[in-house]
């Protein structure tokens, strides 16, 4: 059975970060400009962004957006 597709692109995003894609400090782009990127909705990326503070790698900051974890 197929991995849900919020798993999938929280993978994608895990990959980008652990391959320095995308380093530490750096902003994510937007709830909406995800949306656009991976075709689907914000339902999905918000179960995107659980899934990435779950396991450490972003946190967020209210108003401001999405980061990277900075490397321990």
């Amino acid at each position: 059975m197929a991995e849900p597709l919020y798993q999938q692109i929280a993978d994608d995003i895990s990959r980008q970060i652990e391959s320095g894609v995308l380093k530490p400090g750096d902003k994510l782009p937007s709830t909406r400009q995800l949306c656009d990127l991976y075709e689907v909705s914000e339902t999905v990326i918000r179960f995107v962004m659980i899934q990435l503070k779950a396991r450490g790698l972003v946190y967020g900051q209210p108003g401001r957006g999405v980061y990277v974890t900075k490397a321990d």
